[in-house]
């Protein structure tokens, strides 16, 4: 029996509500997404102001170190450690939409597990047992990346091992803003652990005795918040530090 006329026009009341209502709420996502967009600029700009008079009370008469404006600390971890990483089959060969979140926003991901199956799959297991939750974001290299990934949040922490080769390194040596990608040590490609970088600019990274970088998956959403932390710039005001507004993960949601 087909529909009545009532019946085809409370279906059709309906459908226009809930599109309706999705609207409503992609609108709220986005209302919600540019106060927090807005804070992280505001933060980097009372940051900015008090390091200028900081500098200004340095120069002055007054050279007490109390004056100078206190580094916050960045949060460190002490998750449990592992034996070896796991094998790069259980990144499946596929891509994974992968949240990232942070106390500035939530950042989207996808990851290759076919380019960079090692690096894919340590990624993944390390997310799951929660390894990344609570750590620091601990480097900011200006106008091009942040680094993230280390518990100790010193740049030398790992999760107790370490991999290689690199996997999947532009071979132009040029990694484009979006790129998220290993960090190891200088001339060792079997230094790769927990750590990875994310970059938000155009960046030219040249290869070393090594080779290159891990580049294991992309930014899909939150560039803008990645800018925005670099528009504070680091806490001694250099090129290269800890960046002056404080980027903590959160969490990570594996989809």
């Amino acid at each position: 029996m087909s529909p009545s006329r009532r019946e085809r026009e409370r279906a059709y009341q309906r459908r226009r509500y809930e599109a309706w209502e999705e609207r409503r709420r992609a609108h709220e996502r986005q209302r919600r997404h540019r106060v927090v967009v807005a804070w992280i600029v505001i933060s980097a700009l009372i940051a900015s102001t008090l390091a200028g008079v900081v500098l200004v009370s340095t120069l002055g008469n007054d050279p007490a170190p109390q004056d100078a404006a206190p580094v916050v600390p960045l949060p460190t971890t002490t998750p449990a450690l592992y034996d070896a990483a796991p094998p790069p089959a259980e990144a499946e060969g596929r891509t994974w939409d992968v949240t990232l979140q942070t106390s500035v926003g939530d950042l989207t991901l996808e990851l290759d597990g076919a380019a960079a199956p090692q690096a894919v799959a340590s990624f993944l297991m390390l997310a799951r047992d929660g390894f990344y939750d609570g750590t620091g974001c601990h480097r900011l290299i200006a106008g091009q990346l942040l680094q993230c990934g280390d518990p100790t949040a010193t740049g030398a922490g790992g999760p107790g091992y370490t991999f290689g080769p690199i996997e999947n390194a532009p071979a132009d040596q040029l990694y484009p803003a979006g790129t998220v990608a290993m960090g190891r040590r200088s001339g060792d490609a079997a230094s790769q652990g927990s750590q990875f970088f994310l970059v938000f600019a155009d960046t030219p990274l040249p290869d070393d005795s090594a080779g290159g970088y891990t580049v294991f998956g992309r930014v899909t959403d939150g560039l803008d918040l990645l800018t925005a932390v670099d528009a504070g710039g680091t806490v001694d005001g250099g090129s290269d530090g800890q960046p002056a507004v404080p980027v903590t993960i959160e969490g990570v949601v594996l989809q």
